[in-house]
């Protein structure tokens, strides 16, 4: 327990460097995945296949796969970046697919007749899709996104696989290496990602009564 006691610093550390890798991948994979429903439910068919097909076939790609791809494959035809940044764009990428089918389920869940009505006032597509469905559709997937940044901040620890140290599951690593406690050292990494899994299912549940209150 000593080891873990005398090393607050280095976890402290680490579990920043994780928070900053699951913040900038979910805000890219929101973003990605907001467009990709759009895609998905679009009138413009060629969206649609594209949608569709982006979807499939990322979510049958292992995440590390994808990691690995991008961190030693991208070098190999000259695009060469950070590695903190390769790791982000890469989870962005793969974690897009699952945020737009979240977004799209939230969509899907918005009463067709308010759409219909909204194009019966004459608004368009993007009026409508900005006007109507999407502030309600936001009400319905507080819960999913909840649990599409869990499961980034907990698949973030396999960019220690593929040489981002820094973070907390790599400086876990690097202490169990150098004392041999894993018990210790892996208890308290694991300790840091419950409390923050359980901070996520508070907020999240009281965002969602929130948004109840003011329907």
């Amino acid at each position: 327990m000593g080891v873990v006691a005398s090393h607050l610093g280095v976890f402290g550390k680490g579990f920043l460097v994780s928070l900053e890798i699951s913040g900038c991948t979910f805000l890219l994979a929101g973003l990605l995945g907001l467009l990709l429903a759009v895609c998905r439910i679009s009138p413009v068919v060629p969206l649609r296949l594209f949608g569709r097909l982006y979807v499939s076939a990322v979510r049958s790609v292992p995440l590390l796969v994808l990691l690995i791809l991008f961190v030693f494959g991208l070098p190999e035809v000259g695009l060469v970046y950070s590695l903190f940044w390769t790791v982000v764009t890469a989870m962005g990428l793969y974690w897009a697919a699952f945020f737009s089918e979240a977004i799209r389920s939230g969509i899907r869940a918005v009463p067709r007749g308010q759409i219909e009505a909204g194009r019966a006032l004459g608004l368009t597509f993007g009026q409508v899709l900005r006007l109507i469905v999407l502030p309600q559709a936001v009400r319905c997937i507080i819960q999913p996104l909840a649990s599409l940044l869990i499961a980034v901040t907990l698949n973030s620890s396999l960019a220690a696989a593929v040489g981002v140290t820094q973070e907390l599951t790599g400086q876990t690593q690097l202490l169990d290496q150098q004392y041999a406690q894993p018990l210790f050292t892996f208890g308290a990494a694991a300790a840091c990602y419950v409390a923050f899994t359980l901070a996520i299912g508070r907020l999240a549940a009281a965002l969602e009564r929130r948004l109840v209150v003011l329907r």
